[in-house]
């Protein structure tokens, strides 16, 4: 019964995605929500300047009401099912702001820094009021080992960086068609299986839509991309996938399985610093997958090798949840 949940919600959420697209890409286009490129960027993507983009307003959609529709059919609609939804929404409605204010106000810059993380703060300490109230365990546990840590009050912070990271760093990752649409749903599916094999079964179900929803998107978003999910999407999913992963208490499995994401994020950080402190840089250009696509390779190899690392980061994450304790 609970296995059919999930194939329902699966399938409920890819259908949701894969209709909503043709039906919202036109209208984005008529009110010219195209996206702006960087001039910065690689010069091979100024041909995607005008694309759709808060594509993420579709993912959103099919997540929340496969979500509900499903928990409420096969299991319950619980503390859980808000607090992840809370972290979702909450976070990709900083992102629509982000994107309304860059393509719609055509402020490129769009949330200053301080405002996005004002707001990612605030959903962040409604998430953990969430946790106080359900007792979720401040005690950190090391993945395949026992060690652990009991943070204490230490663990609020450590929560707020674990949902502002993670939000930033699938943003960081959203630079190439179906880049994050693939890694995401890969990411989602090995915790989903996680949630599975620990009986969280309202956590599995509410990553199976998470699932569903990005490879629904996925049909209009690989190359050539047909819309953008923008940061509506990728500020969503990024919270999203940490708040899974505090409420499973895997917080540190978050590093292994959203390992792309960290690799994205790292070379951003030491391009930055290198080049603060040397003046030379160590990539040609980051966030890492630009430098592939300046090194020759093309677009879709990228991204096609960066799902096959995502992958094989997700299997040794399972191996050693599920198969190696």
């Amino acid at each position: 019964m609970l296995e059919q949940g999930l194939l329902l919600t699966l399938g409920l959420s890819f259908l949701l995605s894969v209709l909503l697209s043709p039906l919202l890409i036109p209208f984005l286009k008529r009110l010219k929500f195209g996206q702006s490129i960087r001039d910065e960027g690689p010069k091979s993507h100024q041909k995607k300047t005008g694309t759709p983009t808060m594509g993420g307003v579709i993912i959103l959609f099919s997540i929340i009401v496969s979500t509900l529709v499903m928990a409420g059919k096969f299991h319950s609609i619980n503390t859980e099912v808000w607090m992840l939804l809370l972290v979702t929404v909450g976070f990709g409605l900083l992102g629509f702001l982000d994107d309304f204010i860059k393509v719609v106000l055509k402020r490129n810059l769009g949330l200053t820094s301080k405002q996005k993380f004002l707001g990612q703060l605030l959903v962040a300490g409604l998430f953990y009021w969430g946790l106080t109230e359900i007792g979720v365990s401040t005690v950190l546990t090391l993945p395949a080992t026992s060690l652990s840590i009991d943070l204490g009050w230490l663990y609020f912070p450590f929560v707020v960086i674990m949902l502002v990271g993670s939000s930033n760093a699938v943003n960081l990752t959203d630079g190439l068609d179906g880049l994050v649409s693939g890694t995401a749903a890969i990411a989602f599916g090995a915790f989903a299986i996680l949630a599975f094999a620990e009986s969280h079964y309202i956590i599995a179900m509410f990553s199976i839509a998470v699932v569903g929803a990005v490879l629904g998107f996925l049909v209009f978003n690989a190359h050539p991309a047909k819309v953008f999910m923008g940061d509506t999407g990728s500020l969503a999913l990024g919270g999203a996938i940490a708040a899974i992963a505090i409420l499973l208490k895997l917080e540190l499995m978050l590093i292994i399985i959203g390992g792309v994401f960290v690799i994205e994020t790292l070379s951003v950080i030491i391009q930055v610093i290198a080049f603060k402190f040397t003046g030379k840089r160590v990539f040609k250009m980051s966030p890492l997958h630009h430098h592939y696509e300046l090194s020759g390779w093309s677009e879709w190899r990228v991204v096609v090798t960066f799902w096959l690392v995502g992958f094989l980061f997700s299997v040794a994450a399972i191996y050693l949840e599920v198969w190696l304790i």
